[in-house]
């Protein structure tokens, strides 16, 4: 089925005849009126959300696009920004977490600045594709995504039909979408080459590397290694989910099972401090049997016991390059990714050697 061309004005009687054809084709499918259809797709309560859900779907799959977004910014009448949270089901990773909050709030400052509003918003991090319906409702002119998770192929399934989105996350290979997010390539590595540096040789790695900016903090620990000689052991890597939750009780195992480490390379500052819960819990000491790194450089880590080293993320300044991208989509500007340096912040549990 033919796309709306974007070029003509939803006014224009041609293009709006056009689209009430591929209205018509969806109504069939859906079983539903046409009104129906034009209701579900404004978001409509009226219509229950199953139907709405339904609607939204086929509409996607005919590279239907109501087109509300450019129309409402011709017009200046919609300045709100959809900031999208993914959370995975089983573990029902909280928004409270320490990134999340840090994250949410730096965005929240650079759209305030400019001018735009904010709609928070969660989705099934299996269906990242959900996110577009509040630009494909026409309630935000586009959208924001904390994480890519496991789901690359939908964010890039996002993207070939124009929908105006910015991602957090990592550069990956084949990516059509727009990312912003730290160096985390370089994180990975400064984090193992400091534990190194310390004399440690048997270096954890702890994060689920299925996750697209794990993976590539995994790529600069393993890097490191292999800079110093040493292979990377797969009996030393552990995919903990980032729910504090679920990753207690599988790091608690770990470091019971796993007793001849030195060093860990966590990927977040969260999985760091549950990490050297897990090895008090058997009798090891931080820094002095096992040195940890963490990820993100949240204000916590300053003041755990003790505090932690860990990779500085430009979190502050993420807020503001987020909203640039995707403001620069609207404004008809190529968005290609975006990647911002990151350091080694060095605290007590692996401190300067």
């Amino acid at each position: 089925m033919p796309l709306m061309p974007k070029s003509k004005d939803p006014s224009d009687s041609s293009a709006g005849e056009q689209r009430r054809l591929q209205m018509v084709d969806i109504a069939r499918l859906a079983g539903v009126s046409v009104s129906t259809v034009s209701r579900a797709l404004n978001g409509s309560e009226l219509v229950n959300a199953e139907t709405r859900q339904r609607v939204a779907e086929l509409a996607r799959s005919l590279n239907y696009s109501i087109n509300f977004g450019a129309r409402n910014l011709r017009l200046q009448e919609n300045k709100t920004v959809a900031v999208v949270v993914p959370y995975d089901a089983k573990s029902r990773q909280h928004i409270s977490d320490p990134f999340f909050l840090s994250i949410v709030g730096s965005i929240a400052d650079a759209l305030t600045d400019r001018g735009y509003d904010m709609l928070l918003s969660r989705v099934d991090a299996e269906r990242l594709d959900l996110a577009s319906h509040w630009f494909d409702s026409g309630k935000a002119i586009g959208v924001v995504l904390i994480g890519q998770w496991r789901h690359h192929d939908q964010l890039n399934d996002m993207a070939a039909r124009k929908l105006p989105l910015v991602v957090w996350g990592g550069e990956m290979p084949q990516q059509l979408y727009c990312s912003v997010g730290g160096d985390n390539v370089l994180g990975g590595t400064l984090a193992a080459r400091h534990l190194l540096q310390l004399g440690r040789r048997r270096i954890a790695f702890v994060g689920d590397a299925n996750l697209p900016e794990v993976w590539l903090r995994r790529q600069g620990y393993a890097q490191a290694l292999r800079e110093a000689g040493l292979d990377v052991d797969p009996a030393l890597e552990l995919a903990a989910p980032f729910e504090p939750g679920v990753a207690t009780e599988v790091l608690r195992e770990f470091c019971s099972a796993q007793r001849g480490f030195d060093g860990v390379v966590c990927c977040s500052d969260v999985l760091a401090l549950l990490t050297i819960q897990a090895l008090r819990a058997v009798g090891r000491s931080v820094p002095g049997d096992v040195a940890v790194t963490g990820y993100d450089d949240m204000p916590l880590a300053a003041y755990c016991d003790p505090p932690l080293t860990t990779v500085h993320q430009p979190v502050a300044e993420a807020g503001a390059e987020l909203v640039e991208a995707l403001l620069g989509q609207l404004r008809g500007e190529r968005a290609g990714p975006r990647t911002m340096p990151v350091y080694l912040t060095l605290r007590e549990s692996a401190p300067k050697a």
